[in-house]
């Protein structure tokens, strides 16, 4: 492995200078940059990442722990704030977050990164406490549904005003009975989503039966083979919202399979506006997630944290679309 000493010859130059130009000091001159870089190359050097964590106290790496790749709400979130933390000089990448591996998050993140964005993990307090002793700032796009410390400041909608709003245009279509597809996972950072839902219901003066509320797993297939049942029973809902949009084109398909009319025989709607939910026969009305803002306001809230500066959670207000599943 080549060492800074023999790039340091390559260029004619002392280690200290080579250790400038690594950690892009002003005090070097152009010239005497270009020939170290060019030594850099010629000799094929590789700085240990590691190592210059350790001693700098800064890895200019972010990560984010996702829950399910396939999930295109997910990979547009991931996307946004790759382009975000880029503004910033900041690589970011990706780990799948497993609840039965939380334990190696310690060891696989230790001296990698300066910060970690969740995507609504409830992550166990021990966890946090060592990522706490280092000074890593978390960061979470969607309120986790077990909340155990004031440390990570959360970006999300306030959906049950989202869902007030939804349901009151059902209403004005004529529907007052409306069911709702959950996460089967008590510990699903999309459970939320029902309790809001609850509470808009509420708001609006709807009863909620609990034959009415479905679960699966997240997915289009589980929530297909979930729904296509309760389709055909003779006193039903009238309407249906997803937690999520892949969950909802699961009812779509069902509904179509089964020969259920939409939205004449059940009006659908769905919770992100990904790409799908415009694709779909027909095309269905969402609620939509401003991914491009909440990645803008992740990384600025990860920022100030990072400067220890003080932050707050956000609440952003998301559009309803309609579409001619409703």
């Amino acid at each position: 492995m080549t060492t800074r000493k023999e790039v340091a010859d390559r260029a004619g130059v002392s280690i200290a200078v080579v250790s400038y130009v690594l950690n892009d000091s002003n005090y070097v001159k152009e010239e005497t940059r270009r020939k170290v870089l060019q030594a850099i190359e010629e000799l094929g050097y590789e700085t240990n990442m590691a190592a210059r964590a350790l001693k700098m106290r800064k890895t200019e790496q972010l990560t984010v722990l996702i829950n399910h790749l396939g999930n295109p709400h997910e990979a547009g979130l991931l996307l946004r704030l790759e382009e975000d933390a880029a503004k910033h000089n900041y690589v970011l990448f990706f780990q799948t977050f497993q609840k039965e591996k939380e334990s190696k998050l310690k060891s696989l993140l230790n001296g990698r990164v300066d910060g970690i964005f969740l995507l609504g993990q409830s992550l166990q307090e021990d966890t946090l406490q060592h990522f706490r002793k280092q000074n890593i700032p978390f960061v979470s796009v969607t309120t986790p549904v077990s909340r155990r410390t004031e440390d990570v400041t959360c970006i999300d909608l306030d959906w049950t005003f989202e869902y007030t709003r939804l349901i009151r245009l059902f209403k004005a279509k004529g529907h007052g009975r409306i069911a709702f597809m959950a996460i089967r996972d008590p510990e699903h950072p999309l459970q939320h989503r029902l309790e809001a839902f609850r509470r808009a219901m509420e708001i609006e003066r709807l009863p909620i039966e609990e034959h009415d509320v479905f679960y699966a797993e997240g997915g289009l297939q589980s929530a297909y083979d979930t729904i296509k049942l309760s389709l055909s029973a003779p006193d039903r809902y009238t309407a249906i919202v997803s937690a999520n949009d892949l969950m909802a084109a699961g009812i779509v398909a069902a509904c179509r399979d089964e020969g259920v009319h939409i939205p004449n025989g059940l009006a659908v709607a769905g919770s992100e506006d990904i790409l799908m939910s415009s694709q779909t026969a027909p095309p269905m009305t969402v609620i939509h997630y401003p991914r491009e803002k909440v990645g803008e306001i992740a990384m600025e809230v990860m920022l100030a944290k990072m400067q220890k500066r003080p932050v707050t959670d956000r609440i952003l207000q998301a559009t309803l679309v309609e579409r001619k599943s409703l």
